[in-house]
């Protein structure tokens, strides 16, 4: 482990890693017995959760490494991995001490084994598998973007099928949940996702220097300096609009910005890691343009769907959930469109679009109940890195070339 490595955990044993928790009350009544505890540690976050047959969440932990990983400026997969082991332990007692449960009587465990960092993703499964070994539980491995995906059926009555956008640091997708197992991916960034991207963003611009963003990530930096930013200043050409599908692409757009910050550099006479005085400009006009991106891509996936009739055009539902999908201008955007479109929008709410253990717990009760990847041998489990979300079919929607009508006729959020 290297010098940078090992002086982050050293800030973590002084107690600068967050720990945040929060329960749902226990009625008088006693829950059905259907208990799922959920594990997630596919990334940066430690989380536990455990969840009844009805949805109600009977208690929840979780430790958060933000600020570990913000003083070295983007993950570090060791350091990740150190802190889940040092916490994982702990998360659990927490979840299973507030929920008043024990392991015994839980109906399974599942945990998320892809996709995700490997180091990480080692650190739940190997917990979990000492667990059910010892209490001798079902284990239902989780594939993570499929529990962001049907975190929206615990919060609200959602039926299949439905539209879902997946947004986040890791991943970009857009796919049609049919069944709790059944995924049509329309399609998905072909290199980086708009998280990472507006981190990276954040990164060159220094945020981390800017009085009103010192203990921000990157995404909610950039969405913070934006609400008093004139986008109108820069504007970037949009990625892929030669190609009629619904994949995404961020790093083409990362280049683009990463020039025009280079050149305003030049003509401010300021080195790299100074603030540039056109830093909210570029922050909104950043922004702006990874929403109207996702909105273009989404507006052709509706199409699609209904043109198909994998969708109903009468009660059709579009679902947006992931860590960027807590970005309020991009869900008002997407808000817009889906109206415009009479679809149904729908998030989970802001602390559920991040990574968490009740969504792992909840995508273990839907399984239970459909009796899908319950296992009650564990032979032969492993972590996988990388996974794809169901049955692909972006060729399908390529082959189809619907072409978007303009979107400032339609979206008149994008003309103001």
């Amino acid at each position: 482990m290297n010098s940078i490595a090992k002086s982050l955990l050293k800030s973590v044993k002084h107690g600068r890693a967050a720990w945040l928790r929060s329960s749902s009350a226990r009625s008088g009544k006693q829950p059905l017995r259907k208990l799922v505890l959920g594990i997630e540690t596919s990334c940066d976050d430690t989380g536990a959760a455990v969840v009844d047959g009805a949805g109600n969440v009977l208690g929840e932990a979780l430790h958060c490494q933000k600020e570990v990983h913000l003083q070295a400026g983007g993950i570090i997969p060791v350091v990740a991995q150190q802190l889940h082991r040092e916490n994982i332990e702990q998360v659990v007692k927490e979840a299973l001490s507030v929920s008043g449960v024990s392991v015994r009587e839980l109906a399974a465990i599942a945990t998320t084994v892809k996709p995700g960092l490997a180091l990480s993703l080692e650190v739940g499964l190997q917990y979990s598998l000492n667990l059910v070994s010892r209490y001798q539980k079902p284990f239902i491995p989780i594939h993570h973007m499929e529990a962001h995906a049907l975190t929206v059926r615990l919060t609200h009555h959602v039926e299949f099928p439905f539209l879902v956008l997946l947004l986040s640091g890791g991943h970009c997708i857009l796919a049609v949940a049919q069944g709790v197992s059944d995924f049509l991916l329309l399609g998905q960034s072909i290199d980086i996702a708009p998280g990472d991207m507006l981190d990276k963003v954040a990164r060159r611009l220094s945020l981390r220097k800017h009085p009103e963003c010192h203990s921000m990530a990157g995404g909610k930096a950039i969405e913070h300096l934006a609400q008093t930013g004139n986008r109108q200043q820069h504007t970037f050409r949009l990625p892929m609009q030669q190609y009629r599908n619904c994949d995404f692409s961020f790093s083409g757009l990362q280049n683009l910005v990463n020039k025009a910050i280079i050149q305003k550099e030049k003509e401010e006479g300021i080195q790299e890691g100074e603030i540039l005085s056109c830093v909210k400009d570029i922050a909104a006009a950043v922004q702006h343009a990874v929403a109207v991106h996702i909105i273009q891509r989404t507006y052709r996936a509706m199409l699609f769907c209904t043109k198909n009739k994998i969708l109903s055009s009468k009660n059709a539902t579009l679902v947006v959930s992931g860590g960027v999908a807590s970005n309020q201008y991009i869900r008002k955007g997407l808000q817009t469109l889906a109206d415009a479109n009479d679809f149904a929008f729908l998030c989970p709410p802001p602390r559920l679009c991040t990574d968490n253990g009740v969504m792992i717990a909840w995508n273990g009760i839907e399984r239970l109940r459909a009796g899908l990847g319950v296992l009650h041998s564990t032979d032969g489990i492993r972590y996988e890195p990388k996974a794809p979300l169901g049955i692909d079919i972006s060729k399908q929607v390529e082959e189809d070339s619907i072409k978007v009508p303009k979107l400032k006729k339609k979206i008149r959020w994008l003309a103001s």
